[in-house]
């Protein structure tokens, strides 16, 4: 009897010893086939370019593209990009409307080297390197080239215009380039207070300007404050021609917790003008030391610059949702508000809605890992005669959905 039950337990575990490996090989089938569908799940960045399908195709105030003879989501090397193409222009206003401007446009940017990481450089090991195009970039390599071409596209778009560099007097920051001014501005230029910092300088240099106002009376000058990871990419000289009124000027998005970017923002040069946007920024600062000291690393002015848009009875924050300009008075300013749509634009990463480049996009902001993709596009353009910024523009396009090594 003892037998007998151990023969009929094993034949009733026999169908399990199919059962088993085959139900191993479709979970092992099911995994794989969630790598091939959602591959950032399992590398979230990539070390080199990939193009993909071009957003916002067939839409007629989109950006339209083609890469000839390339399969979609293909890894690039400069070399054999030949066949990358706009199939419409951007409108570049090449200053149509505003050909008798006549006031010099310079860019603010704050930028600052730590020293310890200069002595670093030393012991830098391979995997602390990164390569794009035929360069390699150690940390420090890599945040001056990401300056460097924030220059350059200036100098492209708005070769009249001048860049001035905010930085710790204690760093050892050095730009040799035509039109580029380096501007030392005491403070606390550590990474955790950085942008807490940035609005000090802002108003340190504004009040600069205005004691510069009091002892002469030279020419206007218009500043526009950006971070340095962006791409101008048109003249921006229209905002100061078709907006003669303002003081200063937000980009903003529909976005409910954050519609406004604090890395674009436009000072109309008058003494009154500079004087608005300081007593503005001073409030922006005020809220952000007093609400939003916890998040001073990032987003924090954002958040304080948000406040003090929205904490107005009569302000209308529906307009955030139609990508249209309007002015209003805010505390005693009169503020600009422009879509960032045209005036920040930034590559969608990984994966969300996204609806294309528009047509008259000047300002592309290469946020967080997208700064591969600024070095990238700027190599593009530079590489060949033929590359127009259309061109380039498709890259960036075809790019953006990408997550990359920065």
């Amino acid at each position: 009897m003892r037998i007998f039950h151990g023969w009929r337990r094993f034949l009733l575990c026999l169908p399990l010893l199919f059962f088993i490996p085959h139900l191993f090989s479709v979970v092992e089938l099911h995994h794989n086939a969630n790598v091939e569908k959602h591959p950032y799940k399992h590398r979230n960045k990539f070390n080199h370019l990939i193009l993909g399908p071009a957003a916002g195709q067939g839409l007629h105030n989109r950006l339209q593209c083609q890469a000839l003879a390339l399969p979609p989501n293909i890894v690039l090397q400069f070399s054999v990009i030949t066949g990358l193409k706009a199939l419409n222009r951007t409108h570049f206003s090449v200053r149509s409307q505003s050909s008798n401007f006549r006031h010099t446009i310079f860019f603010v940017t704050v930028f600052t080297i730590y020293n310890t990481s200069v002595s670093a450089n030393a012991n830098d090991i391979p995997s602390n390197m990164v390569t794009v195009g035929n360069t390699s970039y150690n940390k420090l390599e890599r945040s001056m080239a990401i300056l460097n071409t924030f220059i350059n596209f200036i100098q492209v778009s708005m070769p009249q215009s001048n860049i001035i560099i905010l930085t710790d007097p204690a760093s050892e920051l050095s730009v040799q380039r035509s039109r580029v001014t380096i501007f030392p501005i005491q403070g606390d230029y550590s990474r955790e207070k950085l942008m807490l910092q940035r609005i000090m300088s802002y108003i340190a240099f504004l009040e600069a300007k205005l004691e510069e106002h009091s002892q002469k009376q030279d020419p206007i000058h218009h500043y526009i404050f950006t971070d340095s990871d962006i791409a101008v990419v048109d003249d921006l000289a229209d905002i100061f021609y078709n907006y003669p009124k303002f003081h200063l000027a937000v980009t903003f998005r529909n976005n409910k917790d954050q519609p406004l970017n604090s890395g674009f923002i436009a000072v109309r040069g008058t003494r009154y003008g500079l004087l608005r946007a300081k007593i503005f920024l001073q409030e922006v600062l005020k809220i952000y030391s007093s609400k939003y000291m916890k998040a001073s690393r990032m987003l924090g002015d954002q958040l304080a610059l948000a406040w003090v848009v929205k904490s107005l009875p009569s302000f209308n924050a529906k307009r955030f949702t139609r990508p249209q300009a309007f002015l209003d008075e805010i505390r005693g300013a009169s503020v600009l508000f422009l879509p960032c749509a045209i005036y920040n634009w930034t590559p969608p990463e990984g994966a969300g809605q996204f609806h294309g480049m528009p047509l008259d996009v000047k300002v592309v902001h290469f946020k967080g890992s997208r700064k591969r993709l600024m070095l990238e596009s700027w190599n593009f353009f530079n590489s060949s005669t033929s590359a127009s910024i259309s061109d380039m523009l498709c890259l960036i396009l075809m790019s953006g959905r990408t997550k990359y090594d920065f």
